[in-house]
């Protein structure tokens, strides 16, 4: 069941206006939110991913955050309490970028993420060659 509460996570202003021009963009599903999500995987264990979004499923959170909804499912509600969501510019290259305090350890590029007691390895430990860091950021 769909709840509304206070914020998971909060977005900058520069975050806030760059998700509303992807909605804006958005000819195909009609967004009025930002999914953010945490999913097993990456170098760290965890790794953040966000999609734009039109409705809420199952057991998300929800609120509206200067006129954008926000969703994030209960699981990940947990991994991502606290948690600022920004949007940076350089040189290298722009994208969102989240700070999470229940980090103890990310990737270089901070795509993937590692929780105190997760039990993940960083990748790149015995029997887990194969996992390496998906983003290419080579560091950890």
């Amino acid at each position: 069941m769909q709840r509304t509460t206070e914020k998971v996570v909060t977005l900058s202003p520069l975050a806030i206006e760059r998700v509303k021009y992807f909605i804006a963009k958005d000819t195909k599903i009609k967004a009025d939110g930002l999914r953010v999500f945490v999913m097993p995987g990456g170098c760290s264990g965890y790794q953040y991913g966000m999609v734009l979004e039109n409705e809420a499923k199952g057991d998300d959170i929800t609120w509206t955050e200067s006129g954008i909804k926000v969703y994030v499912d209960n699981q990940s509600a947990r991994l991502l309490q606290g948690s600022s969501i920004d949007f940076v510019e350089t040189v290298q290259g722009s994208g969102f970028k989240i700070d999470n305090p229940n980090a103890v350890s990310s990737c270089g590029c901070g795509n993937s993420f590692q929780t105190e007691g997760s039990g993940h390895s960083h990748g790149h430990g015995e029997g887990d060659e194969a996992e390496g860091c998906a983003c290419g950021c080579g560091g950890h």
